[in-house]
């Protein structure tokens, strides 16, 4: 389904969803927003490039494992929760750094938990659209 109007606005929309993926990934943890989110609005422009080029346009312009994305999120999230465990405290409770960050703001655990959640729902949905633009 290769249409010159698809490819044109997926040029001009790929930057303003990743863009936005970032913003969304940054405010989630006082505000509605997140890894689920971010992950789900970071993988809308390659979802349309593979519905526009194909499945292996994608995998060979992008080189992306969805797999290996979704298992490295996983590993990343419980890494984020055992810290607390190495320092005696429950798991998954939130350790944070009291310098801030400009633009950021306060490092913590819970920003490596969103980012293990973003990387696994970024990989499931790339490989859910990927079996189903395969031909």
């Amino acid at each position: 389904m290769k249409t010159l109007i698809l490819s044109t606005i997926l040029k001009a929309l790929a930057p303003l969803f990743l863009g936005f993926a970032v913003y969304m990934f940054f405010r989630g943890h006082d505000n509605p927003g997140g890894g689920f989110i971010a992950g789900l609005i970071a993988s809308i422009p390659l979802m349309i490039h593979s519905m526009v080029f194909g499945y292996r346009a994608t995998r060979e312009k992008f080189r992306i494992n969805p797999r290996l994305l979704a298992g490295l999120g996983l590993l990343v999230a419980l890494i984020s929760g055992l810290f607390a465990v190495t320092m005696g405290d429950p798991f998954m409770t939130s350790i944070w750094v009291e310098q801030k960050l400009p633009l950021i703001g306060k490092i913590g655990t819970p920003i490596f938990f969103d980012l293990g959640v973003f990387l696994v729902v970024f990989g499931v949905v790339l490989q859910i659209t990927f079996l189903l633009t395969e031909e």
